[in-house]
């Protein structure tokens, strides 16, 4: 069933035509099952984990896709705090002329994350084991789905893995907890932009955040 789902969901968020996507998905939540026992990857598994974490991760997509409207490859996308790999790898997946860095600081996620490289495979993809706050870079976009509610100081170090021109992609839930949370970190941020999203299959609402950094010097 779990499949069958998976593929009426790819349908209707338009994705069900990228080649080699439903069937990388498919392999990449076998594994997540097969390791969740041992490894504590996800709390959830068969449709949920379809739904929750791999349609969830995939929603955004073509908001994330219109962000950079000259530039459709070569977009470079940081996933922090990524955990068993969500939202990177689906997004890898579907996007393999997009090169992502996969971050977390925990070894045995990190052993997870580098059997799905090899074994999916992901030629786009880099781990990087190293905790959030010490991570640096400058990629067009930083993702996350782990941190909430948003914090001032940990948001310093997410802005900083930013580049200038880039977007910071947060996936929330009800939208207005996410604009009572945007207080928390005014002035880190030039703009900031809060979109619903519809998870197939999901009655809870979702939303993401888009936000661009703060000007240097401003």
């Amino acid at each position: 069933m779990s499949n069958e789902l998976l593929h009426e969901g790819l349908k209707l968020l338009g994705l069900d035509g990228r080649a080699g996507l439903e069937v990388g998905l498919q392999r990449y939540r076998a594994a997540i099952e097969a390791w969740n026992p041992a490894y504590g990857l996800v709390g959830a598994n068969g449709d949920e984990l379809v739904i929750k974490h791999l349609l969830d991760s995939l929603a955004p997509l073509t908001l994330l896709e219109g962000l950079f409207p000259e530039r459709r490859e070569g977009i470079s996308l940081a996933d922090l705090g990524t955990g068993a790999g969500l939202p990177g790898i689906p997004l890898a997946l579907a996007k393999p002329d997009w090169h992502i860095s996969l971050v977390d600081r925990m070894t045995r996620r990190i052993n997870f994350l580098k059997e799905m490289q090899g074994t999916l495979p992901l030629l786009n993809v880099d781990i990087v084991e190293e905790q959030v706050e010490r991570y640096r870079g400058s990629h067009d976009i930083v993702s996350f789905r782990a941190f909430k509610p948003f914090e001032r100081k940990l948001f310093k170090k997410v802005f900083a893995a930013c580049a200038q021109d880039g977007f910071v992609a947060a996936y929330k839930g009800k939208a207005d907890k996410a604009r009572d949370e945007l207080a928390a970190i005014e002035g880190l941020y030039s703009s900031a932009d809060i979109l619903p999203l519809r998870v197939p299959f999901l009655e809870d609402e979702r939303c993401i955040v888009l936000l661009r950094p703060a000007k240097k010097g401003a």
